[in-house]
């Protein structure tokens, strides 16, 4: 009996339709549901009090865990004061420690070979590291010591990416944002872009500049996360304010399958008026909401 080729290549499609519906199904989305607050610098001239009202607030929320963006101690760059300020800044953290921090290495916190030394000793984590949690990944990287990534550092990222590329979201934190200026500069023509990119990085997340920051590029998010009580006298002195990213806060993630829900919280009190905001309400032209609405930080009636 002969065979009809018309037939024969509808099948064949129809077969390759249902193999690539069934790879797709085959790929769950992940599982996740969990949260994290993402910590602002403590120092870089600590405030008296701001950073444990940050830990206080969040406390309140109950975390899954926490991760900063650098600059835990004051450093200074003096190898002799430095264990005594690891010191006062345990004393601070040892009331909240029933939830995982994770650190990131900032400029105050490593400068020499000794201040490395005991900063891996007090935090019990290497300046470049990864970690899983649920199915979404982290990526912590090192640039205390150079405004950028070393070479070593990006091939350091790319392999992680690579080895956890079905991880989904994924996460990339460094100190510095040197970001800022790579994408005022050059668009998205620099190589950290490419990388996370390429291995579907959602979020790349950095401190140091005291000052909230978010733009977005090929569906990347890069965010630095301001104060957490560095100071900001310099900023205030120059007229900057709320609008121009200054004031105390930390960011609130609730991470639901690979879904990524930001919110910035300025702190209550004497400090600050406890405004808070989406963070895609925010991008590099500041905020696109009335920052004079009271209802960003009114409290309903009880």
């Amino acid at each position: 009996m002969p065979t009809n080729p018309k037939r024969h290549a509808v099948t064949a499609i129809v077969l390759a339709l249902f193999a690539a519906a069934f790879s797709m199904r085959a790929v769950p989305e992940p599982s996740n549901n969990f949260h994290v607050a993402f910590l602002g610098d403590r120092t870089g001239g600590a405030q008296p009090q701001v950073f444990g009202r940050v830990l206080r607030e969040i406390d309140m929320l109950h975390p899954d865990f926490l991760i900063n963006v650098g600059d835990s101690i004051e450093g200074r760059r003096d190898d002799s004061t430095v264990e005594q300020q690891w010191s006062e800044f345990q004393d601070i953290w040892k009331r909240y420690k029933h939830f995982p921090l994770y650190f990131t290495a900032g400029n105050h916190d490593i400068w020499s070979p000794f201040s490395e030394k005991v900063y891996i000793r007090e935090t019990k984590f290497q300046p470049n590291y990864s970690f899983d949690y649920q199915e979404a990944h982290f990526t912590v990287l090192d640039n205390s010591r150079t405004a950028e990534l070393s070479d070593e550092q990006l091939r350091f990222l790319e392999q992680d990416l690579q080895a956890n590329r079905n991880r989904a979201p994924k996460f990339v934190l460094f100190h510095r944002p040197y970001w800022i200026k790579m994408i005022k500069e050059n668009g998205t023509e620099f190589p950290l872009h490419q990388i996370v990119k390429r291995y579907g990085v959602s979020h790349v997340i950095s401190g140091h500049g005291h000052q909230f920051v978010r733009m977005v590029r090929d569906g990347i998010t890069y965010m630095e996360v301001g104060s957490s009580g560095g100071t900001m006298n310099g900023r205030l002195i120059r007229g900057e304010g709320f609008a121009q990213g200054c004031f105390y806060h930390f960011v609130w993630g609730h991470v639901e399958g690979n879904k990524v829900y930001l919110t910035v919280k300025e702190i209550d009190g004497s400090l600050g008026r406890g405004r808070m905001f989406r963070a895609e309400d925010w991008d590099e032209n500041g905020p696109h909401f009335d920052t004079g609405d009271p209802a960003l930080s009114e409290r309903p009636a009880t």
